[in-house]
């Protein structure tokens, strides 16, 4: 156990114990294989689409670009939570520092209020793609696209930021077990021993400003995308423009539908055990990282083609080898 003290009342945890799931103490080594298997899975489909946009120069636009953005970003959230978990279940002895959690606090959130940002980029490059084709390449140049990250970025600090910023100024002295596989906010906020009312405040505050600003932008995005699509007079390139943006609609939907839920079913079901918050909480991190290069890989024909490419390409080397 490792703490600080000037006095007794000023008692506070600097390290803590992951725990993983409370519940699955004794069974927990039995969940390395199924969360190791999902990582690996996930590490390769993101990092596949990724490969195939970079190397194929004519997806060297913006739309692909971002999406290999997104995808760069879902490894790195990955990245971020799953080792960790799967220190934490196998082996007993699995302890942070403070500053290591609140660094993994802020790289998980980050992550995730990037991911939105980055729809929010994506909405709006397909807004101007399909409202006015004729200035989209000199409307979204690179140096637009490098700005619109940038912000990106600076939003994403400014939302977590706060949040993370307030929990370095909590002491910590009810206990120094994180019923977690990860330094997620609320569960460490259990073990702080003063008021944490405006923690929970200011946090709850920004996810519900932010979301709702987020999901207003994107509506208005997309009712324009989806009224010029249906004023394009060709069949073809209307079929190809709803089919884009389906794609990205899809993805938006499983972001926000999956952190959602969690969000509220972590503040309502109160009754529920630990164990179900953090399988939420996977659930609501892993979900989308796994869905999403599927949808892109299946949905974009480009990137389709060119994965079939690869594939074909692939099968012939191994064909080769074996005669």
């Amino acid at each position: 156990m490792s703490v600080w003290s000037n006095s007794s009342s000023n008692l506070s945890y600097t390290s803590f114990l992951l725990v993983g799931f409370p519940g699955l103490q004794e069974t927990r080594i039995l969940l390395v294989l199924p969360f190791l298997s999902l990582y690996l899975v996930i590490v390769f489909a993101n990092a596949l689409v990724i490969y195939t946009v970079v190397a194929q120069r004519s997806l060297h636009q913006p739309m692909y670009l971002l999406i290999a953005l997104l995808l760069a970003v879902n490894i790195c959230a990955t990245t971020t939570v799953v080792p960790v978990m799967l220190f934490s279940f196998s082996t007993r002895f699995n302890r942070i520092s403070l500053a290591h959690c609140l660094v993994q606090m802020f790289c998980i959130y980050f992550l995730i209020a990037f991911d939105c940002n980055i729809l929010l980029v994506m909405a709006l490059d397909r807004y101007v793609a399909i409202c006015n084709p004729l200035r989209y390449p000199e409307i979204v140049t690179g140096q637009l696209l490098a700005g619109l990250v940038g912000v990106a970025v600076a939003r994403s600090t400014g939302i977590v930021a706060p949040v993370v910023g307030l929990a370095s100024r909590v002491r910590f002295c009810r206990s120094d077990v994180i019923h977690h596989f990860a330094c997620e906010h609320m569960a460490l906020m259990k073990l702080s021993c003063g008021d944490v009312s405006i923690n929970k405040t200011v946090g709850l505050t920004i996810r519900i400003f932010n979301r709702v600003l987020d999901m207003l932008l994107l509506g208005a995005s997309y009712s324009r995308i989806i009224h010029a699509a249906f004023r394009i007079s060709s069949g073809r390139a209307r079929s190809k423009a709803l089919n884009t943006c389906g794609s990205h609609l899809l993805v938006i939907f499983t972001v926000y539908s999956s952190t959602l839920s969690s969000s509220v079913v972590y503040r309502v079901a109160h009754a529920a055990s630990q164990d179900v918050h953090n399988l939420l909480s996977a659930f609501y991190l892993l979900l989308p990282c796994l869905v999403n290069p599927i949808i892109y890989g299946a949905k974009t024909k480009e990137i389709r083609q060119h994965l079939g490419v690869l594939f074909q390409r692939a099968q012939l080397q191994v064909t080769r080898e074996k005669a």
